[in-house]
Protein backbone atom coordinates (compact mmCIF):
# COMPACT_ATOMS: atom_id res chain seq x y z
CA UNK A 1 0.00 0.00 0.00
CA UNK A 2 1.51 3.49 -0.97
CA UNK A 3 1.91 6.02 1.47
CA UNK A 4 -0.29 9.57 1.65
CA UNK A 5 1.69 11.85 -0.33
CA UNK A 6 2.21 14.91 1.52
CA UNK A 7 1.57 18.36 0.12
CA UNK A 8 4.66 19.52 2.37
CA UNK A 9 7.17 16.99 2.81
CA UNK A 10 9.66 16.30 5.14
CA UNK A 11 7.89 16.13 9.17
CA UNK A 12 10.94 16.57 10.78
CA UNK A 13 12.33 19.37 8.71
CA UNK A 14 8.91 21.19 9.29
CA UNK A 15 8.49 20.62 12.50
CA UNK A 16 12.55 21.84 13.56
CA UNK A 17 11.74 24.97 11.45
CA UNK A 18 8.57 25.67 13.70
CA UNK A 19 10.16 25.25 16.42
CA UNK A 20 12.96 27.23 15.61
CA UNK A 21 10.28 29.65 14.59
CA UNK A 22 8.41 29.96 18.12
CA UNK A 23 11.71 29.56 19.77
CA UNK A 24 13.44 32.74 18.60
CA UNK A 25 10.30 35.23 18.11
CA UNK A 26 8.20 34.08 21.07
CA UNK A 27 9.98 31.93 23.52
CA UNK A 28 13.42 33.53 23.63
CA UNK A 29 12.12 37.11 24.01
CA UNK A 30 9.75 36.21 26.75
CA UNK A 31 12.34 34.49 28.58
CA UNK A 32 14.66 37.40 28.40
CA UNK A 33 12.00 39.46 29.91
CA UNK A 34 11.45 36.89 32.63
CA UNK A 35 15.09 36.69 33.28
CA UNK A 36 15.88 40.41 33.27
CA UNK A 37 12.98 40.97 36.00
CA UNK A 38 14.95 37.87 38.07
CA UNK A 39 17.49 41.24 38.57
CA UNK A 40 15.17 42.52 41.74
CA UNK A 41 14.83 40.87 44.62
CA UNK A 42 11.12 39.74 45.40
CA UNK A 43 10.75 42.66 48.02
CA UNK A 44 11.91 45.47 45.04
CA UNK A 45 9.33 43.08 42.38
CA UNK A 46 6.14 43.62 44.84
CA UNK A 47 7.04 46.99 45.41
CA UNK A 48 7.17 47.63 41.52
CA UNK A 49 4.29 46.03 40.74
CA UNK A 50 1.71 46.59 43.76
CA UNK A 51 2.98 50.47 43.87
CA UNK A 52 -0.58 52.09 43.66
CA UNK A 53 0.46 54.06 40.68
CA UNK A 54 0.88 50.96 38.70
CA UNK A 55 -1.42 49.11 39.67
CA UNK A 56 -4.25 51.76 39.00
CA UNK A 57 -2.86 51.40 35.28
CA UNK A 58 -3.30 47.70 35.83
CA UNK A 59 -7.18 48.49 36.46
CA UNK A 60 -7.62 50.73 33.61
CA UNK A 61 -5.93 48.84 31.24
CA UNK A 62 -8.02 45.60 32.16
CA UNK A 63 -11.10 47.39 33.21
CA UNK A 64 -11.00 49.08 29.54
CA UNK A 65 -10.22 46.01 27.99
CA UNK A 66 -12.48 44.22 29.39
CA UNK A 67 -15.55 46.95 28.21
CA UNK A 68 -13.96 47.18 24.80
CA UNK A 69 -13.77 43.39 24.11
CA UNK A 70 -17.54 43.06 25.45
CA UNK A 71 -18.78 45.80 22.91
CA UNK A 72 -16.89 44.15 20.39
CA UNK A 73 -18.38 40.81 21.71
CA UNK A 74 -21.99 42.18 20.77
CA UNK A 75 -21.55 44.51 18.01
CA UNK A 76 -18.92 42.49 16.04
CA UNK A 77 -21.26 39.55 16.12
CA UNK A 78 -23.99 41.99 14.55
CA UNK A 79 -21.37 42.96 11.82
CA UNK A 80 -20.33 39.85 10.92
CA UNK A 81 -24.34 38.53 11.01
CA UNK A 82 -24.68 41.77 8.58
CA UNK A 83 -22.13 41.08 5.92
CA UNK A 84 -22.77 37.35 5.96
CA UNK A 85 -26.71 37.30 5.43
CA UNK A 86 -27.94 40.48 3.88
CA UNK A 87 -26.53 42.05 -0.18
CA UNK A 88 -26.68 45.78 0.20
CA UNK A 89 -25.20 48.23 -1.82
CA UNK A 90 -21.07 48.94 -0.90
CA UNK A 91 -21.17 45.61 1.25
CA UNK A 92 -17.65 44.69 -0.47
CA UNK A 93 -16.29 47.70 0.41
CA UNK A 94 -17.77 47.80 4.32
CA UNK A 95 -15.93 44.58 4.41
CA UNK A 96 -12.79 45.70 3.75
CA UNK A 97 -12.93 48.41 5.85
CA UNK A 98 -13.47 45.95 8.70
CA UNK A 99 -9.69 45.72 8.41
CA UNK A 100 -8.82 49.05 8.77
CA UNK A 101 -7.12 48.77 12.33
CA UNK A 102 -5.35 46.12 11.25
CA UNK A 103 -3.37 48.25 8.50
CA UNK A 104 -3.84 51.64 10.01
CA UNK A 105 -0.58 52.19 12.29
CA UNK A 106 -2.14 52.87 15.52
CA UNK A 107 -1.13 56.14 16.28
CA UNK A 108 -2.89 57.43 13.25
CA UNK A 109 -5.59 56.25 15.07
CA UNK A 110 -4.81 57.64 18.19
CA UNK A 111 -4.72 61.33 16.32
CA UNK A 112 -8.33 60.98 14.64
CA UNK A 113 -9.87 59.68 17.62
CA UNK A 114 -8.32 62.73 19.77
CA UNK A 115 -9.21 64.94 17.03
CA UNK A 116 -12.91 63.98 16.90
CA UNK A 117 -13.58 63.38 20.30
CA UNK A 118 -11.64 66.48 22.15
CA UNK A 119 -13.52 69.65 23.05
CA UNK A 120 -12.31 71.38 20.28
CA UNK A 121 -13.85 68.37 17.81
CA UNK A 122 -16.33 67.67 15.99
CA UNK A 123 -18.32 65.19 18.31
CA UNK A 124 -16.33 66.26 21.17
CA UNK A 125 -17.57 70.04 21.38
CA UNK A 126 -21.14 69.52 18.93
CA UNK A 127 -22.94 71.94 20.88
CA UNK A 128 -20.65 74.25 20.90
CA UNK A 129 -19.28 73.92 17.15
CA UNK A 130 -23.35 73.58 16.23
CA UNK A 131 -23.74 77.22 18.65
CA UNK A 132 -20.15 78.99 16.88
CA UNK A 133 -21.74 78.20 13.35
CA UNK A 134 -25.13 79.80 14.18
CA UNK A 135 -23.18 82.79 15.64
CA UNK A 136 -21.57 83.20 12.95
CA UNK A 137 -24.18 82.91 10.68
CA UNK A 138 -26.24 85.51 12.40
CA UNK A 139 -22.97 87.58 12.43
CA UNK A 140 -23.12 87.79 8.72
CA UNK A 141 -26.35 88.49 8.00
CA UNK A 142 -25.90 91.39 10.67
CA UNK A 143 -27.47 90.00 13.44
CA UNK A 144 -26.40 89.30 17.48
CA UNK A 145 -25.60 86.21 18.49
CA UNK A 146 -28.18 83.64 18.16
CA UNK A 147 -27.49 81.71 21.41
CA UNK A 148 -25.39 82.34 24.03
CA UNK A 149 -21.92 80.04 23.78
CA UNK A 150 -23.05 77.24 26.06
CA UNK A 151 -26.98 76.95 24.90
CA UNK A 152 -26.14 73.27 23.70
CA UNK A 153 -23.09 72.75 25.65
CA UNK A 154 -25.47 69.24 26.89
CA UNK A 155 -24.69 67.90 23.18
CA UNK A 156 -20.69 68.14 23.06
CA UNK A 157 -19.00 64.91 24.25
CA UNK A 158 -17.06 65.37 27.31
CA UNK A 159 -14.75 62.31 27.87
CA UNK A 160 -11.94 64.45 28.66
CA UNK A 161 -11.89 63.93 32.26
CA UNK A 162 -12.88 60.49 32.28
CA UNK A 163 -11.79 57.18 30.40
CA UNK A 164 -14.22 57.11 27.67
CA UNK A 165 -11.67 57.81 25.07
CA UNK A 166 -9.43 54.60 26.07
CA UNK A 167 -12.81 52.57 25.62
CA UNK A 168 -13.68 54.05 22.29
CA UNK A 169 -9.92 53.28 20.50
CA UNK A 170 -9.56 49.82 22.11
CA UNK A 171 -13.40 48.95 20.69
CA UNK A 172 -11.89 50.21 17.28
CA UNK A 173 -8.72 48.08 17.44
CA UNK A 174 -10.39 44.85 18.50
CA UNK A 175 -13.54 44.98 16.55
CA UNK A 176 -11.26 43.17 13.43
CA UNK A 177 -11.10 40.16 15.57
CA UNK A 178 -14.20 39.18 16.24
CA UNK A 179 -16.00 39.95 12.99
CA UNK A 180 -12.83 38.10 11.19
CA UNK A 181 -13.42 34.55 13.73
CA UNK A 182 -17.10 34.82 13.33
CA UNK A 183 -17.77 35.43 9.59
CA UNK A 184 -16.32 32.02 8.25
CA UNK A 185 -18.59 30.39 10.59
CA UNK A 186 -21.48 31.79 9.55
CA UNK A 187 -20.74 31.28 5.67
CA UNK A 188 -20.43 27.64 6.46
CA UNK A 189 -23.17 27.09 8.31
CA UNK A 190 -26.15 25.64 6.76
CA UNK A 191 -29.39 27.19 7.25
CA UNK A 192 -31.25 24.32 6.17
CA UNK A 193 -31.14 23.54 10.06
CA UNK A 194 -33.13 27.32 10.76
CA UNK A 195 -36.01 26.51 8.57
CA UNK A 196 -36.32 22.63 10.19
CA UNK A 197 -36.24 24.59 13.70
CA UNK A 198 -38.39 27.26 11.92
CA UNK A 199 -41.03 24.61 10.56
CA UNK A 200 -40.84 22.90 14.16
CA UNK A 201 -42.59 26.03 15.57
CA UNK A 202 -39.38 27.42 16.94
CA UNK A 203 -39.32 31.58 17.04
CA UNK A 204 -36.55 33.34 15.70
CA UNK A 205 -34.80 34.05 18.87
CA UNK A 206 -35.13 30.04 19.95
CA UNK A 207 -33.56 29.56 16.96
CA UNK A 208 -30.26 31.98 17.83
CA UNK A 209 -29.88 31.04 20.99
CA UNK A 210 -30.00 27.35 20.46
CA UNK A 211 -29.25 26.34 16.89
CA UNK A 212 -26.95 29.35 15.75
CA UNK A 213 -25.18 30.56 18.66
CA UNK A 214 -23.98 26.80 19.98
CA UNK A 215 -22.42 26.91 16.25
CA UNK A 216 -20.82 30.20 16.57
CA UNK A 217 -19.92 29.99 20.23
CA UNK A 218 -16.36 29.06 19.96
CA UNK A 219 -15.36 31.28 17.26
CA UNK A 220 -16.97 33.79 19.37
CA UNK A 221 -15.18 33.73 22.14
CA UNK A 222 -12.28 32.89 20.35
CA UNK A 223 -12.17 36.13 18.56
CA UNK A 224 -13.65 37.80 21.85
CA UNK A 225 -10.81 36.95 23.84
CA UNK A 226 -8.55 37.63 20.83
CA UNK A 227 -10.13 41.47 21.33
CA UNK A 228 -9.43 41.39 24.82
CA UNK A 229 -5.48 40.58 24.97
CA UNK A 230 -5.05 43.28 21.80
CA UNK A 231 -6.45 45.79 24.16
CA UNK A 232 -4.67 45.05 26.96
CA UNK A 233 -1.22 45.71 24.96
CA UNK A 234 -2.12 48.20 22.60
CA UNK A 235 -0.38 51.46 23.32
CA UNK A 236 0.30 53.52 20.71
CA UNK A 237 -3.55 54.97 20.23
CA UNK A 238 -4.35 55.04 23.76
CA UNK A 239 -1.41 57.37 24.49
CA UNK A 240 -2.91 60.15 22.52
CA UNK A 241 -6.31 60.13 23.81
CA UNK A 242 -5.84 59.05 27.13
CA UNK A 243 -5.05 62.21 29.81
CA UNK A 244 -1.89 60.54 31.01
CA UNK A 245 -2.56 61.20 34.56
CA UNK A 246 -0.66 59.29 37.02
CA UNK A 247 -2.91 57.07 39.32
CA UNK A 248 -6.15 58.34 36.81
CA UNK A 249 -5.33 57.67 33.39
CA UNK A 250 -2.19 56.11 32.42
CA UNK A 251 -2.04 52.62 31.15
CA UNK A 252 0.24 49.86 32.21
CA UNK A 253 2.10 50.03 29.01
CA UNK A 254 2.69 53.82 29.91
CA UNK A 255 4.13 52.68 32.98
CA UNK A 256 6.59 50.26 31.11
CA UNK A 257 7.74 53.34 28.81
CA UNK A 258 8.11 55.64 31.88
CA UNK A 259 10.39 53.17 33.68
CA UNK A 260 12.29 52.67 30.74
CA UNK A 261 13.06 56.60 29.87
CA UNK A 262 14.09 56.53 33.65
CA UNK A 263 16.56 53.81 32.73
CA UNK A 264 15.06 51.03 35.64
CA UNK A 265 14.86 48.10 32.58
CA UNK A 266 14.14 45.58 35.72
CA UNK A 267 11.01 47.67 36.98
CA UNK A 268 9.84 47.60 33.36
CA UNK A 269 9.90 44.47 32.58
CA UNK A 270 8.67 43.55 36.00
CA UNK A 271 5.34 45.37 34.88
CA UNK A 272 5.62 43.29 31.54
CA UNK A 273 6.25 40.49 33.42
CA UNK A 274 2.73 40.67 35.08
CA UNK A 275 0.86 41.99 32.16
CA UNK A 276 1.98 38.92 30.09
CA UNK A 277 0.78 36.60 32.83
CA UNK A 278 -2.78 37.95 33.67
CA UNK A 279 -2.96 37.55 29.34
CA UNK A 280 -1.79 34.11 29.46
CA UNK A 281 -4.24 33.08 32.27
CA UNK A 282 -6.87 34.47 30.54
CA UNK A 283 -6.31 33.13 26.87
CA UNK A 284 -5.61 29.78 28.70
CA UNK A 285 -8.92 29.78 31.07
CA UNK A 286 -11.12 30.94 27.77
CA UNK A 287 -9.15 28.11 25.19
CA UNK A 288 -10.04 25.47 28.32
CA UNK A 289 -13.66 26.82 28.12
CA UNK A 290 -13.70 26.44 24.44
CA UNK A 291 -11.99 23.17 24.45
CA UNK A 292 -14.49 22.24 27.40
CA UNK A 293 -17.74 23.43 25.01
CA UNK A 294 -16.44 21.40 21.92
CA UNK A 295 -15.75 18.17 23.77
CA UNK A 296 -19.61 18.54 25.47
CA UNK A 297 -21.25 19.21 21.96
CA UNK A 298 -19.57 16.05 20.47
CA UNK A 299 -20.09 13.85 23.35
Amino acid sequence: MSATPRVIPGFSLTLGYTLFYLSLLVLIPLGALVFKTTQLTWAEFWGTVSDPVVVASYRLTFGASAIAALVNAVFGLMVAWVLVRYSFPGRRIFDALIDFPFALPTAVAGLTFSNLYLKTGWIGGLGDNIVGALNRLGSFVGRPDLLPADALSGLDFAYTNTNVGVVLVLIFVGLPFVVRTVQPVLQEWDTEYELAARSLGASPFTIFRRVIFPEIFPAWLSGSSLAFARAVGEYGSVIFIAGNIPGKSQIAPLQIVTKLDDFHYAQATAIGVVLLGASLMILLVVNGFEAWVRRRRIA
